[in-house]
């Protein structure tokens, strides 16, 4: 397994996630992320859905999130992109940032 992969990511925080500074709801912001998720597995790029609804500053590069080795991020994000195949998008994952859409590049 490599030491590095590429990877981009789409956040959507809430007022629970103790890094984020937000008031939405955990329920709304994991109504939000799995609708984002329809969207891309109906076809739409995973690029533009970052672009135009994630709350990270990645969103300004279509959510990529550059290479990155083990432990650079969060353990449960760390996790889940190491564990993707190129190519593959995560289902949600929960971090103290909020809820993550990850799709694997490299």
């Amino acid at each position: 397994m490599s030491d590095q992969i590429r990877a981009s990511h789409i956040l959507v925080s809430h007022a629970d996630a103790p890094q984020a500074n937000t008031q939405l709801s955990a329920e709304d912001a994991m109504k939000q992320i799995e609708a984002l998720k329809t969207q891309i597995d109906g076809g739409t790029p995973f690029e533009q859905v970052a672009s135009e609804n994630s709350d990270c500053p990645s969103s300004r590069q279509g959510g990529d999130l550059g290479s990155f080795g083990r432990g650079a991020m969060v353990p449960e994000f760390d996790q889940a992109a190491f564990d993707l195949d190129v190519g593959a998008l995560s289902g949600v994952v929960e971090t103290a940032f909020g809820y993550h859409l990850i799709y694997r590049t490299e």
